[in-house]
């Protein structure tokens, strides 16, 4: 079945972690044996020959790079500046892979539609250009607000205003704290550019902020449930309910620690944990029945975005394998056209409302 990826990070793996995605997985993971300077060396399961076996003819690929102040530990950039210069490497990474036929940008209602029907045209697809959408995950590298029309102007289309931490435009992942009169530019200037928000990643305040003051239209690329796993990442019942009112998509994520609770990062094992693609179900289930419908879940993998095998559900040997889904879908009860939804439908139709004029 025809299935869409709304959270890769391919960039942050070619530019990052050195990985060429268009050589096989195995190939990809014989190059990095012995590697240790990141804990998922030869484990990744990403790469574009993987994309066409699965039949993920459209993927959300992002752009990463996060300004940290002195006092912030995290990993990242010491200035909006280099940050701004790091994505912009990324984009170059991106037009080269379409220059060599590996991607295709998609921007608009006529590009998407033109590579639908290219994708599924009955055709063999080993060969075929997979579609992108470029997305910005953490604003931090929007220097200034004038920086944004440029980034739409080169092809981004979502915008995801923090990652971990705390951030230049809204706060994140395990921090606290609202958006403030910059992120509310940043918020106005996305509208006015009809730029998706991507609500993945903020925290309470800034989530429910950012739905004050947006007007345009929300999606959450790669989140999971609070109720299954008790962890700020993870949605609220509140928030997603909000979220559904806004005619939104969440895309299910893959990354173990936000799939079971409990989890260790670099002690626990998915086997162990029993973390498989069950896991999932059970957090896109829950959304479904809290919203009475199967028309806001699809998928969100965010495989390969710093973690590999070790901290992905363990019946998962590459990203190929989110054809295993349907069927667990269907074992539960939900129909074909449920199915169809999840697999790509409700991103699809979430698109083409955004980008009608």
């Amino acid at each position: 079945m025809f299935a869409i990826d709304a959270h890769l990070d391919l960039s942050m793996n070619a530019m990052e972690w050195n990985r060429n995605l268009r050589l096989p997985v195995n190939d990809i993971r014989k190059r990095e044996e012995g590697l240790t300077d990141k804990p998922d060396r030869a484990k990744g399961v990403v790469s574009f020959p993987e994309l066409r076996k699965g039949n993920i003819g459209l993927v959300v690929g992002t752009q990463i790079a996060r300004f940290v102040a002195p006092d912030n530990p995290l990993p990242g950039w010491f200035s909006p500046e280099q940050a701004w210069a790091q994505t912009q490497g990324q984009l170059a990474w991106y037009k080269a892979m379409e220059a060599a036929g590996e991607l295709t940008s998609i921007t608009d209602l006529a590009s998407l539609e033109k590579h639908l029907a290219y994708w599924n045209d009955g055709q063999p697809t080993e060969n075929k250009a997979i579609g992108y959408i470029l997305s910005l995950e953490g604003a931090d590298s929007i220097v200034d607000i004038s920086y944004l029309e440029t980034a739409y102007n080169n092809g981004l289309r979502a915008v995801g205003p923090a990652h971990y931490g705390p951030g230049r435009y809204a706060q994140g992942t395990d921090a606290t704290g609202y958006m403030g009169e910059k992120g509310r530019a940043l918020l106005k200037e996305m509208e006015r550019l009809n730029i998706i928000l991507d609500a993945t990643h903020l925290c309470d305040d800034s989530f429910w902020e950012a739905m004050e003051h947006f007007n345009g239209h929300v999606w959450a690329s790669h989140n999971n449930v609070r109720k299954l796993v008790n962890h700020n990442r993870q949605f609220s019942d509140g928030m997603i309910l909000e979220l559904v009112k806004r005619g939104a998509v969440i895309g299910g994520a893959m990354d173990a620690w936000m799939m079971v609770p409990g989890w260790v990062r670099g002690v626990s094992d998915p086997k162990g944990m029993d973390c498989n693609l069950e896991k999932l179900v059970d957090h896109m289930d829950y959304i479904c029945q809290l919203a009475g419908n199967a028309l806001h879940v699809g998928i969100g993998s965010d495989l390969d975005g710093a973690f590999g095998k070790e901290q992905s559900p363990y019946d998962l040997e590459t990203i190929a394998d989110v054809q295993k889904l349907p069927a667990l879908f269907k074992k539960r009860g939900y129909s074909d056209e449920d199915v169809e939804n999840i697999m790509h439908g409700n991103w699809l139709r979430f698109l083409r409302k955004a980008w009608r004029k």
